[in-house]
């Protein structure tokens, strides 16, 4: 009774998310940035992403907004080729591009640099929020099943080529390091101050925003449609995903090999040791404690099946 209590009590978060509009044609929307205020359950969209000057080929290509982190009172946000700063109205400051920043994903900023998980290059990519330049890339190997790879120039025009072997979608940086994975990666890896590769732990191949927590690791296992918790020591936990009625979507029945699916799970924020935050298709973000293990609530911003949650964190303002 005490849990439930305390529950109906607390003040819930107010996010921020993007999303990516699947499948989306040239002249459409094909994504936009959007608060969730979990009191009032509602949601709100601040950006309408329908930018002709991308490449619409394949189901996502370079549709809609990614990453999102923070900077004193600025808001960056990536999209697939570009790193957009917005003000706390959403008003375009300004944009940074470089040769080695594409089909962005998860960003993330430790002290004074951002970095970037750039998959079309499989490579990370710093951001100096001082200088405002690009200054530091890493790209990721693999031979013989050992991890390897180096640093380069984002610079200069010696850094890799284009290469999507391993789809690295997250990146996260702390004071225990830079750790990052992929879909293809399967596992959570771990870049040493060295330059080395070492494996942190196994993860199902397709899962998204990994993270280190709670002295386990939670992550999105999207290709089985739930949030999952596996700690060191105790019994594992999972969540299913939401879904709905096949009548309340819109485009329901397309291709979801290709373009779209309900319960894709991806976007993933810890609001602290108990509660988590877990967006999926069509775009809705879900509340779980996984101290009662339920489900608190969700909010559904869009019943369009290709309009999918990417980037998702806590709104700080």
């Amino acid at each position: 009774m005490a849990e439930n209590v305390t529950i109906m009590t607390m003040k819930l978060p107010k996010l921020i998310a993007t999303s990516v509009v699947r499948g989306s044609m040239q002249g459409e929307s094909h994504g936009g940035i959007y608060t969730i205020d979990f009191d009032n359950q509602e949601g709100q969209q601040h950006v309408d992403w329908n930018t002709s000057k991308i490449d619409f080929e394949g189901r996502g290509a370079d549709r809609g907004l990614r990453g999102i982190t923070f900077d004193g009172n600025d808001i960056y946000i990536a999209a697939s080729d570009e790193i957009f700063c917005y003000d706390q109205e959403f008003n375009l400051q300004s944009s940074y591009k470089n040769r080695y920043l594409k089909h962005a994903h998860e960003i993330c900023r430790m002290e004074r640099r951002i970095f970037i998980s750039s998959t079309g290059f499989d490579s990370l990519l710093s951001f100096n929020l001082d200088t405002k330049k690009f200054d530091w890339g890493f790209h990721l190997r693999q031979e013989y099943e050992q991890w390897s790879g180096g640093t380069y120039d984002p610079l200069r025009n010696t850094g890799p080529r284009p290469v999507n072997d391993f789809h690295i979608n997250m990146v996260h940086v702390s004071k225990d390091g830079i750790f990052l994975s992929g879909l293809k990666t399967n596992g959570l890896l771990y870049l040493t101050p060295q330059n080395t590769i070492q494996k942190v732990c196994d993860l199902p191949s397709g899962t998204h925003n990994p993270q280190l927590w709670n002295d386990g690791v939670l992550f999105n296992d999207t290709a089985s449609d739930c949030l999952r918790f596996v700690p060191r020591d105790g019994e594992e936990q999972a969540y299913k995903i939401i879904t709905y009625k096949e009548s309340d979507i819109e485009f329901a029945g397309i291709d979801d090999s290709n373009i779209a699916r309900q319960g894709f799970a991806r976007g993933l924020c810890t609001i602290n040791d108990r509660f988590v935050a877990v967006g999926s298709s069509p775009s809705t973000i879900s509340l779980y404690d996984l101290q009662s293990q339920q489900l608190i609530g969700s909010v559904n911003l869009s019943m369009d099946i290709r309009n999918a949650i990417h980037g998702l964190e806590i709104w700080p303002y």
